[in-house]
């Protein structure tokens, strides 16, 4: 039987779509760019027959010639590929029509289905909402049109202008146009436009437009052929999975597990998302699932899930797989943790493409006004791997090069003027010629990215990396980089020692490997992937990540001995941070460079000592793990962390105390520099008349006061800010909904004579007892429609059905609603191979690929619930 794999079912549907690829400009959105980009999916659109491969976001009128297939007539058409609601996309999609002119055919495929666009909250789209969409966009098209034949904007197509440098050249033609544009932020709530009313533009520009609106499930980033994430800018992955009450800790997270179910009209979007986007998922794999779930969001999906399954699904010949629904919260300490994965530290050091700004963001503010759903914004996926250093060695040559490339492209460009060279072109000679404005534009070019479909002889170099530790990992690479070599017979005089590489052997490697042009794009793949390991094993980003490590296994050991040890060991955290601070601002610098620890890191250890205190320690204190007296010292010692630091005022229980902490700051510092270090008295300064400020001591008394009294405030009211984050700690120590888990993950470890402080992650002990047949504490399992009917109905006359095992499944899909991370990806292979059964096929998914500084800006930054 053949195996399950996400990457060639991506390709396969983008296949499927070759008719309306064939001879189109594509526009890819963001959250599309970032999974083609994984998938290695733009050769496969121009191999299809695609003139183009455009960004919808940032479109330009330039696009029309940027035509890879020479033969080809001018595009008449467009093919526009969203991973967003079709209200978001709406906007973009309405430029490149008016902006492209003499577009005749719009298809447009997005990742949200029919059913989704209707349910999704203020939604102007209803059940039939492809159709509805087909019709309101030519009815704006058609009206945007009119408005500027109206005003004679003819747009000038004889060129571009010359004597232009700008960035945002060629849309000055278009500017009034553009203006308009931007009045469709959101679809029409005009009237559908009925036939007769079409039938009196025979010779309109809009009615020859032919639109088409299809669904295409799956925009997704596959890290390898069974790993797969959300794009981060995609709705579903931005789409909030719990609204603001008691047991929500963030929006982008999944709320506390209470045991009690959502009701229907109550289900985040979020949940309602995630459930079409899984469903249609499976019909594209071609699997018919059996559904089980831990976690209250993942309960409401599960049953979401369910209820979408009808006879015709069940009747159809698929292969059976079980999916397990997980939600993030009942395991947040994995993801805040540092672990051993090279690719977790790749991910965090690496540059991020800047997210786009998306039709959400833009009207952010106005979202919240109006009450509508929140929007998460994530860190994009699609990472900058920094090549510059080991591909350009020359900066003159490199310099030269790419002027006699630029100006042989203008030559071709202008052929019918004359020889001489532009003015234009002597102008951008002399600016190229600055040293540091090409250091800056070299910086942005010359960067790489991760495609899951770069291999080594069939292995794919992402998926390798994702089921190694950090050191073998490094060794991994290196042993590429040499076969690589010998490969293309490149001879090179570096001693290279046995056993672990270090960064410099790597480097060097990887400087011999892409010396030569046709070696580079020959292996572009582990080049690509060394230059990243060689990024994250720097010094400035490993020796952070490294302390990390190091405090979380004190965390670790104090949490296996006492309340007191653990309590003292955080309070010593943020002590440090205190101190750091101190020393930056006496030398007025302030950041990662002064120390390895900020506040903002040492809360995020603060979360992680909370959560092993909350299993280790659950009846210490009467409301959280710790004594009051010990809490104490812990509160005191982050009120003057804050004091000594006011930027971390961005934090959202800080929220408007900005110009306060900073004021009290700049106080302090004045107050200090006004001290006699000499310890003389000023009034035997001969020059003052100690007469002149007799009488003012009223006044001077009465100022004092006043300052004390502000100062006293700002303390109290900032302690009150630092009593709600230490509730906000205490609801993730307790999790209630988790300790049912995990006291049968202990029986079950005690079972097998497994080590209970071991510091594994909850997908790999569930893996774990799932392979072994065990059953799984709280883990729900939903009927489909016909198992329902076999309960309640047969099963009175002995055909009832037994209960289903995730175990039974030779094909189990793992979503985690909230997201996953490198370690996680690792311990699940581990998990697979201690198992006896190497057939199982695990397909391991999640919202988005989390970080531990995700982590901490979901806890403390915007999308908090503190």
């Amino acid at each position: 039987m053949a195996t399950v794999d996400v990457i060639k079912c991506c390709h396969d549907s983008i296949r499927q779509t070759s008719e309306n690829i064939k001879d189109a400009i594509v526009y890819l959105d963001a959250g599309s760019t970032e999974s083609f980009q994984f998938l290695g999916a733009f050769p496969l659109l121009l191999e299809l027959g695609a003139q183009g491969v455009c960004s919808l976001e940032n479109m330009s009128v330039i696009d029309k010639v940027a035509d890879w297939n020479t033969t080809s007539d001018p595009a008449s058409k467009i093919l526009v590929i969203t991973s967003r609601l079709l209200s978001d996309a709406h906007r973009y999609i309405l430029r490149c029509l008016s902006t492209l002119q003499n577009v005749r055919c719009c298809a447009v495929y997005t990742s949200i289905s029919e059913v989704a666009h209707s349910a999704y909250p203020d939604s102007p789209l209803g059940p039939d909402a492809f159709r509805e969409y087909e019709s309101l966009l030519n009815q704006d098209y058609e009206e945007l049109i009119k408005k500027s034949e109206r005003a004679h904007i003819v747009p000038d197509n004889s060129g571009l202008k010359e004597g232009t440098a700008s960035e945002e050249e060629g849309w000055s033609e278009l500017t009034d146009i553009d203006d308009d544009i931007s009045r469709y932020d959101g679809i029409s709530n005009a009237k559908l436009p009925e036939e007769d009313y079409l039938s009196g533009y025979s010779e309109d520009v809009g009615q020859k437009l032919v639109i088409s609106v299809h669904h295409f499930p799956l925009i997704v980033c596959p890290l390898s052929p069974r790993v797969f994430v959300l794009p981060s800018e995609g709705s579903t992955a931005e789409a909030s999975l719990s609204a603001e009450h008691e047991s929500s800790i963030s929006s982008g997270l999944p709320p506390l597990s209470t045991g009690k179910l959502a009701d229907a009209e109550d289900v985040s979007p979020g949940a309602n998302l995630t459930a079409q986007f899984l469903y249609h998922f499976a019909l594209k794999m071609d699997l018919k699932l059996e559904i089980f779930s831990l976690g209250d969001l993942s309960k409401n999906v599960g049953k979401l899930l369910t209820d979408m399954s009808s006879l015709y699904d069940v009747g159809r010949r698929k292969r059976s797989a079980g999916v397990l629904l997980i939600d993030r919260t009942l395991d947040l300490l994995t993801p805040c943790c540092h672990g051993d994965s090279l690719v977790d530290r790749m991910f965090s050091s690496l540059p991020r493409m800047l997210p786009v700004a998306s039709l959400s963001q833009m009207k952010g503010s106005q979202c919240q006004l109006k009450g509508g759903p929140v929007k998460v914004e994530r860190a994009p996926l699609a990472v900058q791997i920094p090549l510059k250093k080991f591909i350009v060695e020359d900066d003159t040559k490199s310099n030269v090069q790419l002027l006699e490339n630029i100006e042989a492209f203008l030559d071709g460009w202008n052929t019918f003027k004359s020889d001489a060279p532009s003015a234009d072109f002597m102008k951008f000679r002399k600016k190229l010629n600055d040293e540091s404005c090409f250091q800056i534009n070299e910086s942005k070019l010359l960067h790489g990215s991760f495609v899951s479909t770069d291999n080594f002889r069939g292995a794919p170099y992402l998926e390798a990396m994702l089921d190694r530790r950090t050191k073998d990992g490094v060794m991994l690479i290196k042993k590429w980089l040499q076969e690589c070599l010998r490969q293309e017979n490149i001879t090179h005089n570096l001693k290279i020692r046995p056993g672990l590489a270090s960064k410099s052997e790597l480097q060097s490697l990887l400087r011999e490997l892409a010396k030569r042009q046709s070696s580079f794009v020959k292996n572009k793949g582990i080049i690509q992937l060394a230059a990243a390991t060689v990024h994250a094993l720097d010094e400035s980003h490993s020796a952070i990540w490294d302390a990390f490590n190091s405090a979380e296994k004190i965390l670790h050991v104090n949490a296996a001995d006492t309340s007191q040890s653990l309590a003292a060991q955080i309070s010593d955290l943020i002590n440090k941070t205190v101190l750091v601070a101190s020393q930056g601002q006496k030398h007025n610098t302030m950041g990662k460079s002064q120390g390895l620890f900020t506040l903002q890191d040492a809360l995020l250890l603060t979360v992680i000592g909370y959560i092993l205190a909350g299993e280790n320690f659950p009846t210490s204190g009467s409301d959280g793990p710790f004594s009051w007296q010990e809490e104490h010292f812990m509160k005191e010692a982050i009120v003057d962390a804050i004091l000594e630091n006011p930027t971390v005022s961005k934090l959202n229980f800080l929220q408007d105390l900005s110009k306060e902490l900073e004021g009290n700051l700049k106080k302090t510092k004045s107050d200090e520099k006004n001290e006699d270090p000499t310890g003389y008295s000023d009034t035997l300064d001969l020059d003052d008349d100690p007469w002149d400020s007799w009488g003012d001591e009223d006044a001077d008394k009465d100022t004092s006061k006043e300052e004390a009294y502000g100062d006293m405030q700002l303390k109290l009211e900032l302690r009150d800010r630092v009593d709600n984050l230490f509730k906000f700690l205490h609801k993730l120590s307790s999790m209630k909904g988790n300790a049912a888990l995990r006291e049968g993950m202990l029986a079950l470890e005690s079972r097998r004579n497994d080590d209970p402080s071991s510091t594994k992650g909850l997908l790999y002990k569930i893996l774990t007892n799932i392979l072994d047949h065990n059953d799984i504490r709280g883990m729900e399992y939903h009927s489909s429609t016909v198992g329902r009917l076999f309960k309640s109905g047969f099963g009175r006359f002995g055909l009832g059905q037994a209960k289903p095992s995730l175990s039974e499944h030779n094909v189990i899909l793992i979503f985690v609603i909230g997201g996953i991370n490198g370690v996680e990806v690792r311990e699940v292979q581990e998990a697979i191979a201690r198992s006896s059964r190497p057939d199982v096929e695990v397909l391991l998914g999640g919202t988005t690929f989390l970080t531990p500084e995700d982590m901490r800006e979901l806890l403390f930054g915007d999308y908090s619930h503190i």
